[in-house]
């Protein structure tokens, strides 16, 4: 097996509260991994963790073979790792394509190249077979091409790690089919996904381990 991601013995302490005691496990490469438990278990502490959210108290995070600090939301990134919260983390006065490509819009001298960057979020879109107007506004989108935008966000920075918490909470049953197809897409490209649930069904359907 190809372990892309080892977690051992995250211990998290808040006062009077001990969120997360000793947890490890391993993520493979290309595999839906689900992470199930009450409310309260910690399983999103855990996640902001490994986002970069939270220090970790105790405990190594390893990727790709390699002990990996995680200091905040930008050393997540820059480690292959993209987190889908919950709350969706979308602008909606921007488009699409400027939420997506935020902090790093293609142009010079503080214009942005609008063609350029729609070509890309556009090559990005079609790459996962998703079809949204790179020009829409956030704010006329459905709750379910929010999360695709999120989704298509994390690969737009080639995560290897995406981490989707309880992602069909506001989805109906049609755009829940949609995301678990986009999901099988990136699982075949070789994206590990950590999926949050409290859905025994999906988690027994869509996850491997």
């Amino acid at each position: 097996m190809d372990t892309i991601l080892k977690i051992s013995g995250i211990t998290k302490q808040f006062p009077g509260v001990k969120a997360l005691d000793n947890v490890s496990f391993d993520v493979e490469r290309g595999e839906v991994h689900a992470v199930v438990g009450e409310n309260g278990a910690g399983k999103s502490t855990l996640m902001k963790i490994l986002g970069g959210l939270y220090p970790a108290d105790f405990g190594e995070i390893t990727i790709n073979g390699k002990k990996t600090a995680i200091r905040g939301v930008l050393d997540s990134l820059k480690s292959g790792i993209s987190v889908i919260y919950q709350e969706f983390n979308l602008v909606p006065m921007l488009t699409v394509a400027e939420n997506i490509f935020l902090t790093r819009l293609p142009g010079k001298s503080g214009v942005v190249n609008r063609k350029k960057l729609n070509e890309k979020c556009s090559e990005l879109m079609h790459e996962l077979k998703l079809d949204i107007n790179p020009s829409a506004m956030v704010s006329e989108l459905s709750v379910s091409e929010m999360q695709m935008v999120e989704i298509a966000k994390a690969v737009s920075f080639d995560s290897a790690i995406v981490i989707m918490d309880e992602p069909t909470a506001a989805l109906t049953e049609r755009e829940t089919d949609r995301l678990f197809e986009v999901m099988g897409r990136l699982k075949k490209q070789g994206v590990s996904i950590i999926y949050i649930s409290h859905r025994m069904e999906e988690v027994f359907a869509n996850c491997d381990t």
